[in-house]
């Protein structure tokens, strides 16, 4: 997989012992950011830095990781490489590297989660940086890599939109939702209208029946989800040209993505959050078409992550492919 903006490199890093991981998006040059946040029980790093109001505009990088608070340390190693790279704000005489952070609640998915002394997320922010590149695969891998929702595996998705006017608005998405992303008990996805090229396998939309509504929640060791223990986080980025109130504005459109993709969605137990990125490179003439592309592109995108989850052999839910691929 490559991204269509070439201002954006994407690494990750995971750990099967743990079954977590990390991604890093890192900028090639500083990006305009923004940042929104629906979910009730979001972990983040450096979000209230992104308001519109606020001093800094431009960043360096974009962690998601899995771990909870634990994977918010990966922010530091990727600090850690930029500073050594000279990357950053300057502030006098030193060099601030700029890394907004959010995380998922993969914790209860079987790993080895009992380490002592610092957390794994450090080596792994560290060792997603070094990797990234202009090619990336999707799936179960990075942030992705054991991530869950309500019936099956998550993961990390990716796709892409080019506007008329030459504008491109790409979704990253790390899912881990509460909810799900396929309708009732069956192969279908929410996001089946906005489907391009039979990206997540063209089934369509199924005969509509009402127990598709049925409202289905994870439960872990069939005891009452608590907060903090899903959570979906992404990123739209676009080459457009824009304000911090208007890249704000692109990540609200993006939550309507998720609204498309995952159901129920934005609940208590989620920490929903979504990054906005500019490179800004050219103008966009229809901030209308923009946004609603921010939305389109962000539901194929978590389509796209649980669709290309490939199976393991020690798997606590199945993936989409092992249960409808055949």
């Amino acid at each position: 997989m490559k991204s269509a903006l070439d201002t954006l490199l994407i690494g990750h890093a995971d750990d099967s012992a743990i079954r977590s991981g990390v991604t890093v998006l890192l900028c090639q040059r500083p990006m305009l950011a923004a940042v929104h946040v629906m979910g009730a029980a979001p972990g983040t790093r450096e979000t209230e830095l992104l308001a519109p109001e606020n001093t800094v505009s431009h960043i360096d990088a974009i962690v998601l990781s899995g771990g909870s608070a634990f994977g918010l340390d990966a922010a530091g190693g990727v600090v850690e490489v930029l500073r050594q790279q000279g990357r950053g704000f300057r502030a006098g005489d030193q060099t601030i590297p700029i890394v907004p952070a959010a995380i998922l609640f993969d914790l209860g998915n079987g790993g080895k989660k009992d380490w002592h002394g610092p957390s794994p997320y450090t080596a792994l922010g560290r060792a997603a940086i070094n990797s990234a590149a202009e090619t990336f695969q999707i799936g179960g891998v990075g942030a992705g890599f054991g991530a869950t929702t309500a019936n099956l595996r998550g993961g990390f998705g990716y796709t892409e939109t080019r506007l008329a006017d030459g504008v491109l608005v790409c979704a990253f998405v790390a899912v881990n939702a509460v909810g799900q992303v396929t309708m009732g008990e069956g192969p279908h996805f929410w996001a089946a209208p906005f489907e391009r090229d039979s990206e997540f396998g063209g089934r369509g939309a199924p005969n509509l029946t009402p127990d598709i509504a049925n409202v289905r929640v994870k439960t872990l060791q069939k005891r009452a989800l608590t907060a903090v223990e899903n959570t979906t986080i992404g990123v739209i980025a676009t080459n457009a040209t824009l304000t911090k109130g208007q890249a704000k504005r692109l990540a609200i459109s993006a939550h309507d993505g998720y609204a498309r993709a995952i159901w129920p969605c934005h609940t208590p137990m989620d920490g929903d959050v979504v990054f906005a990125l500019s490179s800004e490179e050219r103008p966009a003439t229809d901030q209308l078409l923009l946004n609603a592309a921010s939305a389109s592109t962000m539901a194929r995108a978590i389509a796209i992550a649980v669709y290309a989850t490939a199976p393991r052999k020690d798997d606590t839910l199945p993936s989409w492919q092992a249960k409808f691929g055949a």
